[in-house]
């Protein structure tokens, strides 16, 4: 990278992808940095160019396994030793963020772990994207940009051209961001509410709201097994819906969820590629967050307004 950029992209191994991307959007290299392994799973990073008194951004989602976030930590402990003037972790998926507050007695807050991980190695500012809980950003006390995937997602909903549109959620707890996106289309709201044995296992599930000849989309966060969204997507048809997709911003997609989504009535769902997907699924689609997180960046580092990117 040239000498005079006024900032530096880094990225962890299993990010690249998207920092590649992020970089092309921005017309700049991809810093150069070497992740080192050891026999025994313990790795190490070094910068390998002067980062000294640059602002450096690190692009990192923290998805399973545990590697992603330290990586992440000796990327940012490693930059703060190493005299940069600002780093900004980019955390397109915030993982352990399902870990949000104590639901039950003597259970660990992860979310707020992870956050004190990052402030004590040295971030001085934290860039990410649909948090499983807004609140979360509370957790940290250092700026915090908060990015939606509706920026990328509405245009493709609009590009449809759905007649009978309505928005759907899975789950109750995913009624304000679904609200989001029925208010700002003009369309109607239908909500599922779910029970749970254990987590990750769906009980039952019953519709509030008519779906009859109407398509359907339903919007969350984060699909991780997909056997809520696909258990609303089977409902919906069942109940009169001319065709259900989902629309989700984390691709988790863990265990028997490619299976899943393949075998149900959806007609395709929609991810950001905040995550990398290697099992391929016909019905699956990701659409590139790049463009956005560049914007956020360029306009960090010229200190102008985030929030009038947004659409919702």
């Amino acid at each position: 990278m040239s000498e005079k950029a006024p900032f530096m992209v880094f990225s962890g191994t299993n990010s690249r992808y998207l920092a590649e991307k992020i970089c092309t959007s921005l017309q700049c290299e991809l810093g150069n940095m070497n992740i080192m392994h050891f026999a025994d799973g313990e790795f190490a990073v070094s910068y390998e160019e002067s980062i000294r008194g640059r602002d450096v951004f690190l692009v990192q989602s923290t998805f399973p396994n545990s590697d992603n976030l330290m990586e992440l930590l000796l990327m940012v402990d490693a930059a703060k030793r190493a005299s940069a003037k600002s780093i900004v972790a980019v955390i397109p998926y915030f993982g352990w963020a399902r870990q949000d507050r104590k639901d039950k007695p003597r259970v660990s807050i992860g979310a707020k772990l992870v956050a004190d991980l990052l402030s004590v190695a040295g971030i001085d500012r934290l860039i990410t994207m649909d948090l499983h809980a807004d609140q979360i950003q509370g957790f940290f006390d250092v700026p915090v940009d908060h990015l939606y995937a509706s920026a990328v997602f509405i245009p493709y909903i609009q590009s449809l051209n759905l007649d009978n549109l309505v928005i759907a959620t899975p789950d109750v707890g995913g009624s304000k961001r679904a609200s989001t996106y029925s208010k700002y289309l003009g369309v109607p709201l239908v909500l599922c509410n779910k029970s749970r044995v254990k987590a990750n296992e769906v009980a039952s599930m019953q519709i509030i709201g008519d779906v009859k000849n109407k398509n359907v989309i339903l919007v969350d966060d984060m699909v991780d097994t997909a056997g809520t969204i696909t258990k609303a997507a089977d409902i919906m048809k069942e109940a009169g819906a001319i065709s259900v997709r989902a629309i989700a911003t984390h691709c988790v997609m863990s265990g028997p969820a490619s299976e899943r989504v393949q075998n149900s009535d959806l007609e395709e769902i929609v991810f950001t590629d905040s995550i990398p997907y290697s099992n391929r699924c016909a019905k699956v689609k990701q659409l590139t967050i790049a463009d956005l997180f560049a914007e956020t960046i360029r306009r960090v580092m010229s200190n102008e307004s985030i929030s009038s990117q947004y659409i919702i």
